[in-house]
């Protein structure tokens, strides 16, 4: 017979896998900016925030990036404030050996029939395939520096407004204390990571415009996913069982007083 203890240790796992693997993959595939509108089949937003003319363009983290943070609210519901700052320095660590990685790898001389078997595009235009892997996965040192930062800074963020909130609230008002902690910590994340990969770069009025610009599809995605909260929630009540899960987390709440 699988122990309450057993279970528990098996969703740790398994949140944190979810949560890694998100977390990677976003900073991956955030070397390309796509149009949110031209997804949806609209014409570009043309806002004027600042003085300048913005458009949802987007990088393609942002899709996934909001399910790092719906984890860490379920890992912060069930295992409190230690159990998310361990995933998150180690997230850090192998995104940061990640980037190490890539960047080793991108110094490496290509193999010349691995050139010349890329040689062409669909098309039958040249191509250059070792530029565009470094391209694609050779990102600034400050774009990587402000995204871990924003990443970490964002976590703690999260963590430290959800168990305010929970203890405002008690286990009650699961939406609030989860969306609110998302869109606090999100607001955070895209600021950090504009000005310290950018600032000197664009201005600030620009700067901000952009911050601006991502917050609101964040904020809009943050709100959508609220649902995904409670069936993440009523999934891993069902597999603890409702009493168990209700002491799984009154011993998280009581694990986060004072760790910070």
């Amino acid at each position: 017979m699988i122990t309450l203890e057993q279970k528990k240790n098996r969703l740790f796992i398994v949140l944190c896998g979810i949560f890694l693997t998100n977390a990677l993959l976003a900073e991956m595939i955030g070397t390309k900016i796509f149009s949110a509108e031209a997804t949806v089949g609209l014409d570009p937003a043309h806002i004027n925030i600042m003085g300048f003319l913005m458009d949802f363009n987007l990088t393609a983290g942002v899709i996934i990036w909001p399910i790092v943070f719906v984890t860490t609210d379920l890992i912060n519901e069930y295992f409190g404030k230690p159990g998310v700052k361990r995933i998150s320095y180690l997230t850090a660590m192998l995104i940061a050996y990640s980037f190490v990685v890539i960047f080793l790898t991108i110094e490496l001389p290509p193999a010349q029939w691995w050139l010349d078997a890329n040689s062409k595009d669909a098309d039958g235009n040249s191509f250059n395939i070792n530029f565009a892997f470094s391209k694609i996965f050779g990102q600034g040192l400050r774009i990587i520096v402000g995204s871990l930062t924003a990443f970490l800074l964002g976590q703690l963020v999260d963590v430290f407004v959800f168990q305010r909130l929970r203890k405002l609230t008690g286990s009650k008002m699961l939406w609030l204390r989860a969306t609110g902690s998302t869109l606090v910590s999100q607001f955070v994340d895209s600021f950090v990571v504009l000005f310290i990969a950018f600032y000197g770069v664009f201005s600030t009025k620009q700067i901000v415009a952009i911050g601006i610009t991502n917050y609101i599809y964040k904020f809009v995605i943050a709100i959508a996913l609220t649902p995904l909260i409670y069936l993440g929630h009523s999934l891993i009540d069902k597999y603890l069982g409702k009493e168990n899960a209700g002491k799984v987390m009154e011993e998280a709440a009581q694990k986060s007083k004072g760790f910070f």
